[in-house]
């Protein structure tokens, strides 16, 4: 195989791009706070800017479900950041069986992690 080592001038392009990315953010982000209307809206005090005033509290509990439902979707949406590395070097033949062990491993205990939460009941929206 021929290998190139990665220099720091090969990574200039990139630098480049992620500051001028990071200039134009701040320049607009300016530039909207200096020429933005400073209008002072009684509306935006209030708990809904739709203009009906509340009846009651509006603070409400939500369930611990739609907590729960968020976890697990980043916990699958973390497995998947780690899946698309692993496919993508998996045709490189050194590191083949290191990575298909630790990707096993991963991915046991996902499936332990999922299976855990499905037998006490976690997934059920009762």
């Amino acid at each position: 195989m021929n290998e190139v080592a990665n220099t720091p001038q090969d990574f200039l392009p990139l630098l480049v791009i992620v500051v001028v990315a990071l200039a134009v953010a701040g320049i607009v982000i300016v530039l909207s706070v200096i020429l933005g209307p400073r209008r002072e809206i009684e509306a935006k005090s209030e708990a809904y800017e739709s203009g009906i005033r509340p009846f009651a509290d509006t603070r409400r509990r939500f369930p611990v479900q739609y907590y729960l439902i968020a976890v697990l979707f980043i916990i699958f949406d973390i497995e998947v950041v780690f899946l698309y590395p692993w496919a993508t070097t998996l045709h490189n033949d050194a590191i083949k069986k290191v990575s298909l062990a630790a990707m096993g491993v991963f991915m046991a205990v996902v499936v332990i992690g999922f299976v855990y939460e499905w037998r006490k009941g976690a997934l059920d929206w009762d």
